[in-house]
This record gives structure tokens, C-alpha cells and sequence, in this order.
């Protein structure tokens, strides 16, 4: 799943969530930040655990499980997190009046989602949307939301493999993007004045010529694995690795072509926006 999967907003307040079990489990100390404008929301859901259990009688724990979620530092990290009817729950326990707005929000996204399981495309169409919103063109778009289905085969297959850990997984991404780009995503991160901390998609800052080559060596990587169904983490690495140089032949070659390189160090997004726009008129035409 993609980081953008793994948020989403309220009133323009993240939420980190995650898929797990069938179901939408949300952090809790995200929720209770946003319920009470706590400045120090863990400690705020600290000291709520051991009111309502002797107020009300209502253990937390038995509404809530941890599950690693990304920190802001970027690290995995354990967190309380509920699923839609824990947090209901745990929202009947905090006095505030943002909580009928939530309740009704946290209907709608659980609706969603089990639309989206119902028919997939509405969650391609979600996305393209909220690219779209943030100013991406659509022809980028296009190619974004396919490498992401071609990401998404990638990791099915390493799950075939045998492969769990997120730490497995970003090596095995790691050798694809260094066989590909002569950079890991660390390296690429920094080439483009994103910082390592930062939440920011590596991908969302790519541009079009770089969607291609990663998809290229991401797609060639899973061709490979389900061909040869690689046994052990060593000879997945390996796999990735050729993967990963067949895309980086292909971006040689195309450099050589271009007479430049194709690897960029602009901030795809930023850049875009940097340009002059063209304000469209309500017929549709620039002025």
C-alpha cells in the first residue's frame, strides 16, 4: 500500500491509518489530537486509558491493538490504533464537539472503502483525483497511478517469496532503484533536495521519464520471480538486481539518445508549479 493510502485527512488534519484484517485501523493518538487540540496527545490518551477505566469501567486495551505505523521521524514505530468500532468507542469517552462530525466522517470512509473492495477502480479514481487537486498533470498522473499497480504486483509477488519484514523490502526496492538510477532511494531522496525525514513520496517527485524506468525495472523484477520463483532473500536480491539493470540499459541507452541525463534533481511538483499557468476562462479557453 502506498504512503498516500496510509493517510487521510479531517479537516485538513492527518490520520494515519493502516489495512489490516480486512478492516481500517486508525492511530488513536492522531484521533485524539484532532478530538481535543491537545498539544501533547499522547500524553492526553495516557492519562484518558486510566480515567475511563476507573470512571466508566471501559478498558482501552480491549478496544485497541499495536500495530507498526510510520512516526515523524520516518521510523516504524508500535502504535495504539483502533479499528472503526474501537474508535466510535474510545470517541464516546472524549468530550468534544468535533466528535459528531467525526463520527459521520469515519462512517464515510469505512463506506468507501468497502466500495472500493467491490469494485477497485474507484480507488484508482480517488487518487487520480487528489493528484489532481494537488496540481499534477494528468498525463503524469496516468503514469503514477500505474506504477503504482505495477509497485502493488511487485510486493504481492515478494510475499509469494517468502519476503514480510519492511526492512526486506526496502533493501530488495533499494537494489531495483541502484541497478536502475545508480542511486537507492536514500541517495535519490537527497539528489532531490527531499529530506530523508520527510514523508514526502520519492515518486510524487519524480518526473515522467523516471515513473518509466522505475515501473520498467519494478515490472521486469516481478516478470523475473514469478518466472524463477527465487527460494530464498539472497537470490530475491539477485533477481531484483537484474530487474533493476534491465531498466538501466534501457536509461543509458535513452540518455545517449537525449544527449542528457534522465536521472533530475527537481522536485517534480515544485517545478510545475514554478510555471507561469494559464487561467482558463468558463468556455475553456486561456486568457
Amino acid at each position: 500500500m502506498s504512503q498516500s493510502d496510509k493517510i487521510i485527512l479531517f479537516q485538513d488534519k492527518k490520520i494515519r491509518r493502516l489495512w489490516h484484517k480486512e478492516a481500517w485501523f486508525f492511530s488513536v493518538t492522531d484521533v485524539v489530537a484532532i478530538l481535543t487540540d491537545s498539544a501533547n496527545p499522547r500524553d492526553y490518551w495516557y492519562k484518558m486509558k486510566i480515567r475511563v477505566k476507573d470512571e466508566e469501567h471501559f478498558e482501552p486495551s480491549t478496544v485497541c491493538r499495536q500495530l507498526k505505523m510510520t512516526a515523524s521521524d520516518g521510523k516504524q514505530r508500535q502504535t495504539d490504533c483502533a479499528n472503526t468500532e474501537g474508535i466510535l468507542r474510545i470517541i464516546q469517552s472524549i468530550p468534544s464537539p468535533k466528535a459528531e462530525p467525526f463520527k459521520r466522517w469515519l462512517a464515510k470512509v469505512g463506506y468507501e472503502r468497502v466500495q472500493e473492495i467491490e469494485n477497485p477502480e474507484l480507488a484508482q479514481i480517488r487518487m487520480k483525483t487528489l493528484y489532481e487537486q494537488k496540481g499534477f498533470p494528468k498525463d503524469w498522473i496516468d503514469k503514477r497511478l500505474r506504477g503504482m499497480a505495477i509497485r502493488q504486483n511487485l510486493t504481492d509477488e515478494w510475499q509469494q517469496r517468502g519476503i514480510e519484514s519492511q526492512r526486506d523490502y526496502a533493501i530488495l526496492t533499494a537494489e531495483i532503484s541502484k541497478a536502475t538510477f545508480g542511486m537507492t532511494p536514500t541517495e535519490y531522496r537527497t539528489h532531490k533536495n527531499i529530506p530523508v525525514t520527510s514523508k514526502t513520496n520519492l515518486r510524487d517527485n519524480m518526473t515522467d521519464l523516471e515513473l518509466i524506468f522505475t515501473m520498467l525495472g519494478e515490472k521486469v523484477t516481478t516478470e523475473i520471480s514469478q518466472q524463477e520463483q527465487p527460494e530464498t532473500f539472497n537470490e530475491n536480491k539477485k533477481v531484483a538486481k537484474r530487474g533493476g539493470k534491465v531498466a538501466g540499459n534501457a536509461r543509458e541507452d535513452t540518455e545517449k539518445e537525449l544527449g542528457r541525463s534522465v536521472v533530475s534533481s527537481e522536485n517534480y511538483l515544485t517545478d510545475q508549479q514554478a510555471k507561469p499557468q494559464v487561467r482558463k476562462t468558463e468556455e475553456g479557453q486561456g486568457e
